[in-house]
C-alpha cells in the first residue's frame, strides 16, 4: 500500500491568459508558483496534525499532491473565480476537509460558498472546527482565461 506522510499543506491560486484552454490552464500553475511540477489530483481530506507552511520552490518534475478548484472560458470579459479552503480540525487526531469551488463570478463570492462547503463537511462528520484557511482568486478574461487555486500536501 502507498502512503504518503504529509505533515503540512500550503494554499496557492493563479489566473492567466493563454493560447488555448491547456496554455492558459498551465499559465495560471505557474502564476500560482507550482509550473514545471506534476500534479497529482486528491480528493479532500488533510492529514491529521498538519500544518500550514509558507509555499516553498517545488523541484522542477516534482509530483505534488493536490486538491485543486479550476475553471477556463474563452468569453471575453466574463470573470471567473477558483477558490479552495481547509477546515483545521479542533482535535488534532481528527483529519482536516479540503474543499474546493471554481464558477463564473467574483473570487469573493467563490471563496465564501467554499468556506461553508468546509462548514457544512466538518458538522456532517460531527468534528469541531477550529479554523479555515482558504485562498481565491478571479480572472476577467481577454481570450482564453484561466483561475486556479490549490492545496498542496507537503512533507
Amino acid at each position: 500500500m502507498f502512503q504518503l506522510e504529509a505533515r503540512s499543506f500550503f494554499l496557492v491560486a493563479g489566473d492567466a491568459e493563454g493560447y488555448t484552454p491547456l496554455n492558459a490552464f498551465d499559465n495560471a500553475l505557474l502564476s500560482a508558483g507550482i509550473g514545471n511540477t506534476n500534479l497529482i489530483k486528491i480528493s479532500s481530506i488533510l492529514p491529521p496534525g498538519a500544518s500550514e507552511i509558507k509555499p516553498p520552490k517545488p523541484s522542477p518534475g516534482a509530483f505534488l499532491p493536490i486538491a485543486y478548484a479550476s475553471i477556463v472560458s474563452d468569453i471575453p470579459g466574463e470573470v471567473i473565480s477558483a477558490a479552495v479552503a481547509v477546515g483545521i480540525p479542533d482535535d488534532p487526531k481528527n483529519p482536516g476537509v479540503i474543499m474546493e469551488y471554481s464558477a463564473r463570478g467574483s473570487r469573493e463570492v467563490a471563496e465564501d460558498i467554499v468556506r461553508r462547503m468546509v462548514e457544512k463537511a466538518f458538522e456532517v462528520r460531527g468534528f469541531i472546527l477550529k479554523d479555515v484557511r482558504s485562498i481565491s482568486v478571479e480572472h476577467k478574461v481577454e481570450k482564453i482565461g484561466a483561475s486556479f487555486a490549490g492545496v498542496v500536501l507537503w512533507r
